[in-house]
């Protein structure tokens, strides 16, 4: 049984368009135990490339975590076949604000020992007892409360381009990074002050506000949906929105746009700018915040001397970058020193 993409992005990007289908981008997760991972693994990928279902899925015994994309042709018998799982039936999707029929180009379902890396040990507390569900009226009154600190629980790279009003934003290249730092930082408010998280799409909240509780914070409350629904259900109730700039999306487009206001800079010069990009080089892959004029003069990379192998041919390149891996223990989102105009640390 044929468990893999046999087509590379460039020749799955094309037959997109071929198609002339328009594709919906969404996400879901669900906590639930999964006995045999690899098991769910391989059905869902055998149901789900016969959709020609596209994305990025992560299984664990803990549940499962998916960004996809679906022709929306198909979106009826894909929601069906959801429905079809027990812990799945009537699952939330958040439906994404922008559309584009290449946000996922190929099919990807990953077995790891976690849906959402957060470092903690699941059997030393009570990961069932969250914190309170709030939808985007209930959080815009709360957070409009003296008594209320909101916590932006993503990482410095998206919270840099988007956020909402008044928000601690963690300067961590890691959600599992931000749970001591913020225990800490806010440990004197543990009983006199509600503590409101948001994320994009609710997964880090769930297990987050949890494990707050467990630290003894009494009033842990967790924006529903994330910033994704949050931001559907202002425009469609006409309510106010709280949330300013560009909300950053892990899949091809990068980000989608919730107020038109720009609250980042170009990463090289200094620019306004919140476009998000990947360096050119393969060999470096960078994700950084680059503006069109440096984008020019750069060649579409994070430095001059990625400009000068963008430059060589690709025989070359591939040769330099050759047993070279892009982690991101190297590589750091938005962050190396040759990027003058982000924070460092």
């Amino acid at each position: 049984m044929q468990l893999y993409n046999t087509l590379s992005a460039q020749e799955r990007a094309a037959l997109i368009d071929a198609a002339g289908e328009e594709r919906l981008t969404l996400s879901f997760y669900a906590y639930a135990y999964i006995g045999n991972p690899e098991e769910f693994r391989d059905h869902l990928f055998i149901s789900w490339i016969a959709l020609d279902v596209l994305g990025r899925i992560y299984v664990a015994h803990e549940g499962v975590n998916a960004q996809l994309s679906v022709p929306a042709p198909k979106f009826d018998a894909f929601k069906k076949h959801l429905d079809s799982i027990d812990f799945l039936k009537g699952i939330r999707l958040n439906i994404a604000l922008e559309q584009d029929n290449k946000s996922f180009l190929k099919l990807k379902i990953k077995v790891r020992d976690k849906i959402v890396a957060d470092g903690l040990n699941d059997n030393t507390f009570d990961v069932t007892n969250k914190g309170v569900h709030l939808n985007a009226s209930e959080f815009n009154t709360l957070t409009n409360q003296d008594d209320t600190i909101v916590v932006d629980m993503r990482n410095h790279y998206e919270s840099e381009i988007g956020h909402f009003e008044g928000a601690i934003t963690p300067d961590v290249d890691t959600f599992r990074d931000s749970l001591p730092i913020i225990e800490e930082d806010l440990a004197e408010h543990k009983e006199d002050k509600n503590l409101v998280m948001y994320c994009t799409g609710g997964i880090r909240c769930e297990k987050a506000s949890a494990y707050f509780k467990h630290k003894g914070f009494k009033n842990v409350y967790q924006l529903e949906g994330g910033i994704i629904e949050y931001a559907r259900q202002v425009k469609n109730q006409g309510l106010e929105n709280k949330f300013v700039g560009k909300n950053f999306v892990f899949d091809e487009r990068r980000s989608e746009t919730i107020s038109e206001d720009v609250i980042a800079r170009c990463h090289q010069c200094g620019t306004a700018c919140d476009t998000h990009v990947n360096c050119a080089n393969e060999a470096c892959h960078l994700l950084f915040i680059q503006c069109p004029t440096c984008a020019e003069k750069l060649d579409n990379c994070c430095s001059d001397t990625c400009a000068e192998i963008v430059a060589l041919p690709e025989a070359e390149q591939k040769a330099l970058r050759k047993g070279k891996q892009n982690s991101n223990k190297i590589f750091k989102k938005g962050r190396a020193h040759h990027l003058k105009t982000v924070n460092q640390s």
